[in-house]
């Protein structure tokens, strides 16, 4: 048994557990956006406005000594007078019918930037971030003029709502932070940090995330990314440190807050990849059973049991792990990891059950992926069936037939906590919110030019958007079938220990070498486990709820 478990020891580390602090949390920590806790910038407008006012007459007296066939060419600037009113009185839609059809004017070329930019915010007003966020964007490409930065400043704004990449990494590399305003200063110092963490600069990341400052309201969510660029950069003392801060500064917010919760968890994780393990396991412990999280941390502490040779402790987790409550989840390796564990204590009998559930969920999952991914359909079929399985449960709950789905339903679940597709689809819901507004507009405003530019810009996001979540969703599938391909291949190896044991096992019986005759401890009485004040009943094969997180293994070692 000696040389199997020496053997085992390697061969677990094939086993790569997904335990480190780098996986992200922002969608469970991200809190309000900057741009949905804005002021109302009617005061910049009027602002705008009003030197629109100083500088109209002089255009039109002007022109007015001009002669009249050039006057009549160019027009008096009285329609251009009316547009900027009506923004000025607040009367959005009728000044963005006007502004739109004056920004294509050559009468205006002159002014084509103001009238963009005052068009973008009537838009950014009316909530149409993504239709307002291309006029910002024609204002930047156009150079130098005198609404660049403030474009800029918009840009960055609507993108930030939308939560669109593409819109921010091109506003960041058009802006000076020196230049930016001090209120919008923070989104911009955590939007830079977050380019850099995606291009693995680490260390200046977490420099960014620092400067966020401790009263803005995403403080918390660039305290964890500073943690967790801390530890991709592997400076786990430094991660450590910044997720205590950020638990610390969320301690008057209840145990289930969800930044506090992600702290939590950050931390731990980092603990885990310093390779303390039982300070990873006191960590994992703190998180909250009636959290979202916390089925994820109670398999993520099960390999810290088992690092550090708390195999009992380890099988307690999985009980709780392989609960019906659970069926519905995507994990393959912690099945695995459940039968090397029985391997170690020689439980043969229990390792077959676990392998035999293992081929017989995830053998029919990894057929489905493959032939899916074999038909090579367009991207917009993986987000369709993807949406379809969300839709169905959003209406049927575990009631739904999990089984009709192209894409099994376990896997979508495991996509759906991939933080790219998150943010496509979130990215994905705002615009399909911005078609919804735009269609309860009044019906001169949807049939006039800005309506149906609206329209088409939306319409062309939204299918552009869709495929981007559809190569997203393929590339997950490839890298699902993959993890399996490999997973089946250490199956493989585990039976093969597993039938070296049992031969070695059979061999001790004929040799009639002593075994253990107890595998069980079948004590009546629990009181040599009582030692925190619970009481122990013996499972009888019902979960409970309230039960879960509560399993003991009582059984012992079968080994020689």
């Amino acid at each position: 048994m000696r040389k199997i478990l020496l053997g085992l020891m390697t061969f677990s580390l094939l086993l790569t557990p997904e335990v480190s602090t780098a996986k992200d949390l922002s969608s469970t920590v991200r809190g309000p956006r900057a741009s949905d806790i804005l002021a109302d910038p009617v005061e910049e407008l009027n602002q705008v406005l009003d030197s629109s006012y100083e500088s109209e007459p002089i255009v039109v007296a002007q022109r007015s000594r001009k002669s009249n066939s050039r006057r009549r060419s160019q027009g008096s600037g009285s329609d251009l007078i009316n547009a900027l009113r009506l923004a000025k009185q607040r009367q959005y839609k009728d000044a963005s019918i006007a502004l739109f059809q004056l920004s294509h004017s050559p009468r205006y070329r002159s002014k084509s930037m103001q009238i963009k930019y005052i068009l973008g915010l009537m838009l950014f007003q009316m909530k149409m971030n993504q239709v307002a966020a291309f006029q910002f964007i024609r204002v930047v490409k156009q150079g130098r003029n005198k609404y660049l930065k403030q474009a800029i400043e918009k840009l960055s704004l609507a993108a930030d709502f939308l939560g669109d990449d593409t819109l921010l990494n091109y506003a960041i590399s058009r802006v000076k932070v020196s230049q930016f305003p001090r209120v919008h200063r923070d989104m911009l110092y955590f939007r830079i940090g977050e380019y850099q963490l995606r291009n693995k600069a680490y260390s200046q990341a977490a420099k960014s995330f620092s400067r966020v400052q401790s009263n803005s309201s995403i403080f918390p969510t660039a305290k964890y990314h500073e943690g967790l660029a801390f530890a991709s950069a592997n400076k786990t003392k430094s991660a450590i440190r910044a997720f205590e801060e950020l638990i610390e500064s969320r301690s008057n917010k209840g145990v289930t807050d969800p930044s506090r919760v992600a702290a939590l968890i950050g931390r731990a994780r980092a603990a885990y990849q310093a390779k303390l393990w039982d300070q990873a396991i006191t960590f994992y412990r703190e998180v909250p059973r009636d959290t979202e999280m916390w089925h994820d941390t109670l398999f993520e502490s099960s390999w810290a049991m088992v690092r550090s040779g708390r195999f009992r402790s380890a099988l307690s987790n999985f009980h709780s792990l392989h609960s019906a409550y659970y069926e519905g989840f995507y994990l393959p390796e912690s099945l695995l990891l459940r039968s090397i564990v029985y391997l170690y204590i020689c439980k043969y009998e229990e390792m077959d059950k676990v392998l035999g559930l293992f081929n017989k969920i995830y053998k029919s999952v990894f057929v489905k992926i493959d032939k899916m991914l074999d038909q090579r359909p367009k991207p917009a079929v993986y987000f369709n069936e993807v949406v379809r399985v969300i839709r169905d449960y959003k209406l049927n709950g575990d009631d739904m037939d999990k089984g009709k789905y192209q894409i099994p339903f376990l896997v979508v679940r495991r996509i759906l906590q991939e933080g790219d597709f998150q943010n496509s689809y979130n990215y994905i819901k705002k615009l399909l919110d911005e078609r919804k507004r735009i269609q309860t507009m009044p019906a001169d405003w949807k049939s006039s030019a800005i309506g149906k530019y609206s329209n088409r810009v939306l319409r062309t996001r939204l299918v552009k958007a869709r495929e981007r979540a559809g190569r997203q969703i393929r590339s997950h599938l490839e890298t699902i079938k993959n993890e399996l391909f490999d997973l089946f291949e250490q199956e493989g190896f585990i039976r093969y220990e597993m039938i070296n044991g049992k031969k070695e096992l059979l061999k001790k019986k004929i040799s009639e070498k002593e075994l253990p005759t107890e595998q069980i401890d079948e004590k009546s009485s629990r009181d040599y486990y009582i030692q925190n004040g619970f009481e122990y009943w013996p499972f009888r094969g019902e979960y409970w709820l309230d039960e879960l997180g509560n399993y003991h293994y009582v059984g012992t070692q079968a080994c020689n």
